[in-house]
């Protein structure tokens, strides 16, 4: 009998215990996969964020903290502290524009969508913004609103179409192009109407600030301080402190998974241990034959391969299905929002990645028993009962 042949017979001959094992390292290797996938892109996401709010500082309302600074990069509801006086006083200095924004939220169909108060002309060539479909605000305080490509996507909405805020129905005016970042999944009304929706008169809950020169950013900063008494922070203070929290969260997931993989870790090692007596007269005929240490122990760690091969490979798929599907139920706040974005991150070298993976943690679960097996005499191997 062939090696290959009698690592398979090996396998199956306790078929429950064999789909067991298995179904314990796919369980583990699913899990890695999902969480990998949901927060494998989080810089990326962060950055593009980031990068889209155009913004070198942020004015926040004084005592703002760091959650505070994810919520405007995911567009969640933000206090509304700022004043239409300080915002005055913000954008009376020279060589910098200052865009205040309003952070709402709402529903469309029972489900929640983020809403912005904007100065429209000014926020549409602050962002660059392109119209895809429809128009745009004809003026700044124009009723109607404005939809990023993603919503109007998912909700089936045109321009012309009705929809509910706030319990104002509004027309669609026009469906901005996709941007790539949270805008796409945004609604936008102009400043004047989300104020009287939302009963924040003359409030808004912070101000994008971009600067003429970069290398006093510092100094602009400094400049506002001293108009205002609010919060104010570089955009790459405010990556920074994004990515420590949000990296948290993607930290915590992978140590839940990795329990669950060291946990399939030491199932192999109990059903190869358990298989090693079992079989201790077939490896005693094995080397009464002439097979030596080296083949017993090689066999054995053939067979502990196989379990992490099969388990990667069905782990990998499992975990890749597991992401796309339960990504559009996470609960949208400012700590999952990154995570639920990225889920882009599933690509074919993660999954050969954790197919390796699963290979060498099961061949290293296995190496114990591999060993004792290898190290049974001929004489006490036949002669066991």
């Amino acid at each position: 009998m062939t090696p290959s042949k009698l690592v398979f017979k090996n396998l199956t001959r306790r078929k429950g215990r064999f789909l067991f094992t298995l179904l314990g390292i796919m369980i583990g290797m699913a899990s890695f996969v999902t969480f990998m996938a949901l927060g494998g892109s989080l810089k990326s996401q962060i950055e593009k964020e980031s990068a889209a709010l155009g913004a070198n500082l942020v004015v926040t309302p004084k005592g703002s903290c760091a959650y505070e600074q994810v919520s405007i990069l995911t567009g969640e509801q933000l206090p509304t502290n700022i004043t239409r006086d300080e915002v005055a006083a913000i954008r009376s200095i020279d060589g910098m524009q200052a865009i205040p924004y309003l952070a709402e939220r709402s529903a469309i169909d029972n489900r929640p969508v983020s809403v912005m108060g904007i100065l429209p002309e000014e926020t549409r060539v602050f962002k660059k913004w392109n119209l895809a479909q429809g128009g745009y605000f004809p003026a700044e305080d124009s009723e109607g609103v404005v939809l990023g490509a993603v919503l109007a996507e998912q909700f089936g909405l045109l321009p012309g179409s009705d929809v509910r805020i706030r319990g104002a129905n509004l027309k669609v005016l026009g469906i901005l192009e996709e941007t790539g970042g949270k805008d796409d999944l945004t609604v936008f009304l102009s400043l004047p109407v989300a104020q009287n929706l939302y009963e924040q008169i003359d409030l808004v809950s912070y101000v994008a600030v971009r600067v003429d020169r970069l290398d006093e950013v510092e100094l602009y900063a400094n400049k506002i301080k001293d108009k205002v008494s609010l919060g104010v922070v570089s955009d790459k203070q405010m990556r920074s402190s994004v990515l420590a929290i949000v990296g948290t969260v993607n930290m915590t997931l992978q140590l839940i998974a990795a329990v669950a993989i060291l946990a399939a870790a030491f199932g192999i090692v109990n059903t190869m241990m358990t298989a090693t007596y079992e079989r201790k007269r077939e490896i005693g005929i094995l080397q009464a034959m002439g097979a030596t240490r080296y083949g017993v122990f090689r066999l054995f760690l053939i067979e502990s391969g196989i379990y992490g091969l099969i388990g990667g490979i069905g782990g990998a798929v499992l975990g890749g299905l597991a992401a796309v599907f339960a990504t559009p139920y996470i609960s949208q706040n400012a700590a999952t929002s990154f995570v639920k974005g990225s889920q882009s991150s599933l690509d074919p070298i993660m999954f050969a990645g954790a197919i390796l993976f699963s290979t060498l943690v099961a061949m290293v679960a296995g190496l114990y028993p591999a060993i004792k097996a290898s190290k049974l005499s001929p004489v006490e191997a036949i002669s066991y009962e």
